[in-house]
């Protein structure tokens, strides 16, 4: 389970960083008082268009960004005074690590789950299930550098998920790749949270979200201003399309400001 309680996060700009975002303000509010929650056995969708704040509030999530404000309780772990806790209980993957490209996906494989104190006979089963599942096995003594973007994305998800976490946060899970790939990727999400697991999402694109989600929680200017389930998120336009639902969301948050 996550549980985020009334989290902000406010970043100190500098004078280049006040230019770029066209401001005379010193600090930028990404993350405005959101609260939710997501339990085990779901899709749990954070949605919203670029620059609403759904990175900052997963790379929070994940102990790599404290709070402004607030508390995150992940599995009852509290991410800036349980750490090590919290990371060993998920896996976070965004298109922004990148795996190093001089090594081979089985070495990092290895490398990862030996650092996680996993035994070798655990990780060679975690090895052929998710080599194999994602049609990695053919490739997996080649360099990163050599693999294609769709091989390198479904190598990454292999990698952080050795450790068989409870807990699975994907940032933007398909951006970049082809329909093959992507759709490989969203069934193993969905294999995942039958299994039992909670498997978070932050995606722009509201069909995908439409298929996948279970709940989620739609982000507008840094703020939360839905939570629930997709028939509730329906409901909003009474309507079967949920950018539908998210636009008449999005018209009202703006007209507010």
């Amino acid at each position: 389970m996550v549980e985020i309680q009334h989290v902000t996060k406010i970043y100190k700009l500098n004078k280049k960083q006040m230019a770029e975002n066209k401001t005379n303000s010193s600090t930028k509010v990404a993350v405005r008082d959101v609260s939710l929650t997501a339990k085990a056995g779901e899709i749990f969708g954070i949605l919203g268009p670029n620059g609403a704040g759904k990175t900052t509030l997963l790379r929070c999530v994940a102990t790599l960004l404290t709070p402004t404000e607030g508390d995150i309780l992940v599995n009852g772990f509290h991410t800036v005074r349980d750490g090590e806790q919290v990371r060993r209980s998920m896996a976070f993957l965004t298109n922004e690590v990148k795996l190093d490209v001089h090594f081979s996906p089985k070495y990092l494989f290895w490398f990862f789950g030996r650092l996680y104190g996993l035994s070798d006979e655990y990780i060679e089963k975690r090895q052929m299930e998710l080599f194999s599942y994602f049609g990695i096995t053919e490739f997996e003594n080649k360099r990163i550098e050599e693999l294609s973007t769709g091989m390198k994305q479904k190598a990454s998800i292999a990698v952080s998920l050795v450790h068989d976490p409870d807990i699975v946060i994907f940032d933007e899970p398909t951006n970049g790749l082809d329909i093959i790939t992507a759709r490989a990727v969203t069934d193993y999400l969905r294999i995942l949270r039958d299994r039992g697991k909670l498997v978070v999402i932050s995606t722009h694109i509201m069909p995908e979200a439409q298929k996948l989600c279970d709940r989620m929680a739609m982000i507008i200017n840094g703020s939360c201003v839905f939570q629930g389930t997709l028939q509730e998120a329906l409901a909003l336009r009474q309507s079967d399309d949920l950018e539908d639902a998210f636009f008449e969301l999005y018209r009202q948050a703006t007209e507010d400001k």
